[in-house]
């Protein structure tokens, strides 16, 4: 019963997970058949909405970045089993940005205003970019990644094994090509407003900080030499000319 339990636990927060991408795809990309996207219902500039906003992704942020450390996942295990670590943490973050996507607030003003084939190409890049960051959830183990298969390998009773370092798929090229397709959704957009501007500042900022002062100190110090030797040879977001 508790293992059954447990996986409908971990197979219900893959599927919020789901409808939570889906949804974020569609907030930042401005699809008019969501309730809510970036720039709905803007309205003029105010400190007071800036605020708001930035204090929204500084509290996904710090969810993410607290939640992702093994000081952190260490101190979570004697309150709470460590077989459901990935699953809380997934659900920790949908309930994050599920609060980004009520409560920010929409900020008119236009930054930049593309017309012609450039906004084409620019929705193009855009869904591009939402499709490396699927696609390089695939390459390291996408059902691992949201927990899902933890779920289901504690439901038949089989361990989970140790990670080991592989560079499979785009990891050959950058080292986070999940962050690189999330850069390029959040600046391919053929119309940024200010609020869009607001969003896409802070949120790239705080992957730039996330990647080269916590995550690659972490794989530093779980790999070794092996993930030394891998960020000397592959560039974190772009390729190197010798791995294109």
């Amino acid at each position: 019963m508790r293992r059954t339990l447990e996986f409908t636990y971990g197979a219900s927060i893959y599927a919020l997970f789901l409808v939570t991408f889906l949804y974020a795809a569609g907030f930042m990309g401005g699809v008019d058949l969501l309730p809510k996207t970036l720039g709905t219902d803007a309205a003029a500039f105010s400190w007071g909405a800036a605020l708001i906003n930035i204090g929204l992704l500084s509290l996904f942020a710090l969810q993410h970045a607290v939640m992702a450390r093994p000081a952190f996942k260490r101190r979570l295990a004697k309150v709470w089993p460590a077989r459901l670590e990935r699953n809380t943490f997934v659900l920790a973050t949908c309930l994050v940005l599920g609060l980004v996507f009520w409560q920010w607030r929409a900020i008119e003003g236009v930054v930049w205003d593309v017309s012609g084939g450039a906004v084409g190409l620019g929705i193009t890049l855009y869904w591009v970019g939402i499709a490396i960051v699927f696609v390089a959830t695939i390459n390291i183990g996408h059902f691992e990644l949201f927990g899902l298969r933890q779920a289901f390998l504690n439901l038949k009773g089989l361990p989970h094994g140790e990670a080991d370092f592989h560079m499979p798929g785009l990891y050959r090229f950058v080292r986070h090509p999940i962050m690189t397709g999330f850069l390029i959704a959040l600046w391919a957009v053929p119309t940024m407003s200010v609020g869009h501007l607001l969003f896409s500042s802070v949120t790239s900022a705080y992957i730039f900080v996330a990647v080269h002062f916590l995550e690659e100190r972490d794989l530093l110090a779980h790999f070794g030499e092996r993930y030394a030797r891998y960020r000397r040879e592959v560039g974190s977001f772009l390729p190197r000319p010798s791995r294109v």
